[in-house]
């Protein structure tokens, strides 16, 4: 089956208002930018949004939630995102923060229709006990708070019980991919991006380098095509856009 779609904004077209959709990167790194700045002419808005963070700068998931369009993050951290820390203590978005190793498991538990798992990653912290913050009221007061969580032992060790994530959606960006869906990712762009495309219920992947079927080596696919749906293939220019967070140097030593 052919899954290329000829345009990003015909690839998003039907995410409606209030979707839930899982995104790939990390840092810069793997962002599908293309699909979110997609999503932003559309002006669809109430998202719930599941990525290890929200962007960077003003890149990736920064453009949607500056514009006002994300209601709910699961994520990891908030790391420099002055915009996400702005928002999450003023009570204007809903923010659970888990584990990232938690994260990649319920990403990875919900694609593989795995409903729930035991870890022992956050037991004896809010993160089994409830208690944290996951949305405040605006006057530095927490209005809603996550629950506790079931704990259980096993062998004399207690286990924290995580559930497996599912989305609506899924936007992911890959080094290569073919015709039926089958993506390569290039290094550290691999990230939370296979992850991501297990959980969606509709995957859709912005490729660097589209391919015919039967040009990757099945040993080098890392997310086979029957997690994929939609396939958008980038433009050089698009390929060509890359950005550094953090841009450091170090001082040439003087010869003498």
């Amino acid at each position: 089956m052919d899954k290329v779609v000829t345009s990003a904004a015909l690839a998003v077209a039907d995410v409606p208002d209030g979707a839930s959709i899982a995104v790939g990167g990390f840092g810069l790194s793997g962002v599908p930018n293309v699909l979110i700045a997609a999503l932003h002419e559309r002006g669809v808005t109430g998202l719930g949004v599941v990525s290890n963070n929200c962007g960077a700068m003003d890149s990736g998931l920064a453009v949607l939630l500056t514009a006002g369009r994300i209601a709910r993050v699961t994520g990891s951290y908030i790391g420099a995102n002055k915009e996400f820390a702005r928002q999450y203590l003023g009570g204007d978005l809903e923010v659970e923060l888990i584990p990232q190793g938690t994260l990649a498991e319920r990403l990875r538990a919900g694609g593989a229709g795995i409903p729930a798992f035991y870890t022992p990653a956050g037991v004896g912290t809010q993160v089994a006990d409830g208690g944290l913050p996951w949305r405040y009221d605006g006057t530095g007061g927490v209005a809603l708070a996550s629950p506790r969580k079931e704990v259980r032992a096993f062998d004399g060790t207690d286990y924290v019980l995580e559930r497996g994530i599912r989305t609506d959606f899924a936007l992911v960006r890959a080094a290569r991919g073919d015709r039926h869906g089958n993506l390569v990712f290039r290094k550290s762009a691999r990230n939370f991006n296979p992850l991501a495309a297990m959980a969606g219920r509709i995957t859709v992947a912005e490729v660097e380098e589209l391919v015919e079927p039967g040009a990757i080596d099945p040993d080098e696919v890392h997310l086979p095509g029957v997690f994929v749906q939609r396939v958008v293939a980038l433009t050089p220019e698009q390929t060509a856009a890359k950005r550094i967070e953090k841009r450091t140097v170090s001082e040439r030593e003087e010869r003498h």
